[in-house]
């Protein structure tokens, strides 16, 4: 019966180390895979990034192009809108006063150079009655 107990593979001494070999090769295989991965995790990683900043570069300048478009954009519609508010407002202006001179009411300008040639005339007429009455009492 011994021969036959020295025959199965659990009593092999051989087949125990050739197993236990094997295994200890696979241990081993998968810390090196579990490295490799690491390693390149790492290194894809990198290249990951290095691509991001790449395309972040790109966009920044299509929207920074993008960007300046608008506001000259922008830009030449509030010129357009601020000279055509100035000339409606001109417009405006022209048309008020128009109105007001046809109804007999004048500017402010006109006014106040009324005011000053009134304002001459009395001190030319104090200026003449003050002479007059010297003139008298000569």
């Amino acid at each position: 019966m011994s021969d036959e107990n020295d025959k199965k593979p659990e009593s092999d001494p051989q087949l125990a180390a050739k197993i236990k070999g094997s295994a200890r090769q696979i241990w081993l295989a998968g810390l090196g895979a579990y490295t490799k991965a690491e390693e390149d995790t790492g290194r894809f990683f990198d290249r990951l990034v290095q691509e991001g900043e790449q395309l972040e570069n790109k966009t920044r300048g299509v929207v920074e192009k993008q960007i300046k478009s608008v506001e000259d954009r922008v830009g030449g519609v509030r010129e357009r809108a601020t000279g055509t508010w100035d000339k409606l407002e001109h417009l405006f202006d022209e048309r008020v006063s128009g109105a007001l001179r046809r109804l007999g009411i004048h500017r402010r300008e006109e006014i106040e150079a009324l005011e000053r040639r009134i304002e001459a005339l009395e001190s030319e007429l104090v200026r003449l009655q003050g002479q007059s009455r010297r003139d008298e009492e000569e």
